[in-house]
């Protein structure tokens, strides 16, 4: 006799109300209304002859039964996107690479080389996933990334692309139209921004690290300028309204191109175990799409470090 298999939405409504335990929350997840999620999980209630939620006014929980369908919907799912990754590869046939990389790594350094890597292989054709979320290669339709971390990625090939240095950066209108930047302390008459970063005790240098590193031990941190990504960070120091501290490699073009200026050369690095890494699953190593574009980025890369 046939048994009755839940459609995939059925499932995606099972795994969601399951793990957030709150119709409304994964309402909000899945784009319906808890009413509609209420609907969905009573009607694969009633064609299973299983109770899958225990409800109350207040509270839902799973059952014995609905631990077990909603381990397995989860399952199914991921096993379901991974078959589909894979699919979507093969379609698109052996020609095409898709790169991801932040938006930030994209705008101020791939993008303004990646005309070099077309004329050199014209016969890979290179798509983009530009996004601050990191993908999983077996989950979504990607090749290879560009990532910032430790380079410790289970199952995945990691080539280190170039040290962070951190550096101040200025318009060169500031720079002749403002208060003078001779040493280290004139920056004290500037506005100064940088970016808050840290993860496993590692933080991204900001003002207080570099004055330090230049011998000014008197400097007054709560006058600076905080912002949320580097892109911003950059973008004010071009606009003139103030001195950054920015990751040289990302403002090595605009150094190069005038639109900013370095006033002090002292840069201070970013711990050694972090930097920006070529990124793609071990299994793929040889793939020649890979190979070419892994030997081109990390020539690129060994031209920023020069």
């Amino acid at each position: 006799m046939a048994r009755f298999v839940p459609g995939t939405r059925a499932l995606r409504t099972l795994e969601a109300a399951a793990r957030h335990l709150n119709f409304t929350r994964a309402a909000d997840e899945l784009g319906l209304t808890p009413a509609a999620v209420s609907h969905q999980i009573k009607e694969f209630e009633d064609q299973l002859g299983l109770t899958l939620f225990a409800r109350t006014s207040r509270t839902v929980r799973l059952t014995a039964a609905g631990a077990v369908l909603s381990e397995a919907s989860a399952d199914a799912i991921d096993l379901l996107n991974r078959a589909v990754s894979r699919a979507q590869k093969l379609a698109r046939g052996q020609s095409l690479l898709k790169v991801t990389a932040d938006a930030h790594f994209a705008a101020k350094w791939l993008m303004r080389r990646v005309d070099g890597f077309r004329a050199l292989k014209p016969d890979i054709e290179l798509r983009f996933d530009i996004s601050y979320e990191v993908r999983d290669f077996d989950r979504d339709d990607v090749d290879v990334g560009i990532r910032f971390g430790a380079g410790k990625y289970p199952g995945l090939a990691a080539d280190r692309l170039f040290d962070n240095v951190i550096v101040p950066v200025c318009s060169p209108a500031l720079l002749r139209n403002g208060p003078p930047l001779r040493t280290p302390r004139d920056l004290f008459n500037h506005r100064l921004v940088h970016i808050e970063w840290s993860r496993q005790g590692v933080t991204w240098p900001n003002w207080q690290m570099w004055m330090a590193a230049a011998g000014v031990d008197d400097f007054d941190d709560s006058r600076t300028m905080v912002f949320g990504t580097s892109s911003d960070c950059i973008q004010a120091a071009i606009d003139g309204s103030a001195v950054a501290l920015a990751d040289f490699a990302m403002v090595a073009h605009d150094l190069s191109e005038g639109r900013l200026v370095q006033p002090f050369e002292l840069g201070v690095r970013m711990a050694a175990e972090y930097a920006y890494f070529l990124v793609y699953p071990q299994a793929s190593a040889y793939d020649p799409r890979i190979v070419a574009f892994r030997d081109w980025i990390l020539e690129e890369a060994g031209k920023t470090r020069t």
